[in-house]
């Protein structure tokens, strides 16, 4: 008889992977240690935007607003590409708050997870959830669409990720170029990246040096990877490095504006840092912010905190500047 199949890889005990191929996913998620933070001054409802992988995703409103036209921002989840939800409560948090403060509609999208779905799947499905609203213009134009939209300025949209939603929100960029002309009538003003999620073969000296994080160690980054970039690749592929080996050069790509935020603390701080650095050689209009002594996650898990304040006030003045 053969041994039993044994666990190879643990994902925060989320996601377990057998020495046989199969894959274990918890059906609870993970139980974090936060509850659900609603003043009530924001309303939200779920809304199936793809079908052909039951995908959902989450629209908030502010409960009173004045402006005839609200923002429309988009916000990816976090997770490494192997867990994470809308549903999970700091998401749903962070949307809330990003809803009532920014006076704005939030979409929040879910996307396929690997290592059951690897990459590009959560690219691919990152696409289609921008494009879910592309044709929700065109329907509102014909008597259709969804009602919450209908306040909707089609022509400021915002694209929000935090983690892996920020890596996301890099590759958006890249896919929709400067004025997205390929979503109209939407238009993308710019993106904003909390700690964007990259990997690479070589460590940083953050990576190498910094002392584990609370909710995060390197340990942890490398499964993320392992897991979710396809099958036989490293973090070094072009959906995991943005300047790997074999990643295009982006010199001549014309992007939106992109904000950038970090906290200090972050394992990931010197590779992020480094993803701007090279940017701004190209040229490209970016703005970069560091959290002193904050670890990653920290406006996701604390979005009614005191430096909360502060990151809703530079992705007001980013919205603002994008907007003229």
């Amino acid at each position: 008889m053969g041994s039993l199949p044994h666990i190879i890889e643990d994902c925060l005990g989320i996601v377990q992977v057998f020495s046989d191929g199969s894959i274990f996913r918890s059906p609870d998620n993970i139980n974090f240690p936060m509850k659900v933070q609603d003043d009530g001054s924001a309303v939200w409802k779920d809304h199936l935007f793809d079908t052909n992988h039951n995908l959902h995703l989450r629209l908030y409103k502010p409960r009173s607003y004045s402006a005839a036209k609200l923002p429309i921002l988009y916000f990816f989840h976090g997770g490494g590409f192997c867990v994470g939800s809308r549903t999970w409560p700091n998401c749903h948090s962070c949307c809330l708050r990003l809803a009532s403060e920014l006076q704005a509609i939030v979409v929040a999208p879910d996307y396929r997870l690997a290592p059951e779905h690897r990459l590009p799947a959560a690219v691919d499905d990152a696409v289609i959830a921008v494009k879910w609203l592309q044709n929700q213009a065109m329907m509102l134009k014909s008597g259709g669409g969804d009602e919450w939209l209908e306040n909707g300025d089609f022509e400021r949209v915002f694209i929000v990720g935090d983690s892996s939603g920020g890596t996301l929100a890099h590759h958006l960029a890249v896919e929709f170029r400067r004025g997205s002309p390929e979503l109209a009538p939407v238009r993308v003003r710019g993106y904003v990246l909390m700690a964007p999620f990259f990997g690479g073969t070589v460590r940083t000296k953050s990576e190498a040096e910094g002392p584990p994080e609370q909710f995060l160690n390197i340990e942890i980054l490398e499964r993320f990877w392992r897991l979710s970039v396809p099958k036989g690749n490293t973090s070094d592929h072009p959906l995991a490095n943005p300047f790997g080996p074999s990643s295009p050069n982006l010199s001549s790509v014309k992007l939106d504006p992109i904000l950038v935020l970090v906290g200090g603390n972050e394992l990931m701080k010197d590779r992020i840092e480094e993803y701007v650095k090279r940017f701004k050689e190209m040229g490209k209009e970016i703005d970069y912010f560091v959290y002193q002594d904050k670890q990653h996650g920290f406006f996701i898990n604390e979005p009614f905190s005191q430096v909360a304040n502060k990151v809703l006030q530079e992705i007001k003045d980013f919205m603002s500047k994008c907007s003229l």
